[in-house]
């Protein structure tokens, strides 16, 4: 009967096979510390919320910055987009935008300054404006420190909302939901800081 290469018959093992096996403990080493490199990548790469995934399951992660009005802390957003969309072709591509809340509003005046915003890109016919006020306080909640909500675009369909991982609501008209989008993403927006850390490195 022969023996395994590398082995003699008294079981001692050659120079041949030492080298052999240090270079295969060296293989498993450089497997396992890449494999815990490519883990600690995905850990670091916030996934979308379950909302998210289970309709718009190929957005990645943008970026993320907080909203701050006059010295006071007021959110943390993080944007979501399309692997093709740019930062000019945002609005042909579904996102999501996640705000987490730092500090009590009520919905109403999340509301109003939605629309005040949506106004900066132009004039809004008294008409809709009313009926997306209606639409925004149907759907918007009044949220305390800790509550997330999520905005969801739908290209050429409207806007989606989610209070805390569940569905609060739709907004079933693209120009309001581009509009308000807008508000974050816009060259126009009245945060440019916030805006360039959402998009992060996507491209102009």
């Amino acid at each position: 009967m022969g023996v395994l290469p590398g082995v003699l018959r008294s079981g001692v093992r050659t120079p041949q096979h030492g080298r052999r096996a240090i270079h295969i403990a060296k293989a498993f080493v450089s497997c396992a510390l890449a494999l815990a490199s490519f883990a600690a990548a995905a850990e670091a790469a916030p996934r979308p919320p379950r909302a998210v995934e289970a309709s718009a399951p190929a957005l990645r992660i943008a970026g993320g910055g907080r909203l701050t009005w006059w010295g006071f802390a007021a959110y943390d957003a993080r944007l979501w987009l399309a692997p093709e969309a740019t930062q000019r072709t945002w609005t042909q591509h579904p996102l999501a935008l996640e705000l987490a809340y730092l500090r009590a509003f009520t919905g109403k005046d999340i509301s109003r300054v939605s629309l005040e915003q949506m106004q900066r890109a132009g004039g809004i016919d008294a008409g809709i404006a009313q009926r997306w006020t209606d639409e925004l306080l149907a759907a918007i909640p009044d949220v305390a420190p800790g509550d997330r909500l999520l905005g969801v675009h739908r290209p050429g369909r409207g806007a989606s909302f989610y209070f805390n991982g569940k569905f609060a609501g739709e907004i079933a008209d693209a120009e309001f939901s581009r509009r308000f989008f807008s508000i974050w993403l816009a060259p126009s927006t009245s945060e440019p800081g916030l805006r360039a850390a959402l998009l992060g490195s996507t491209p102009p």
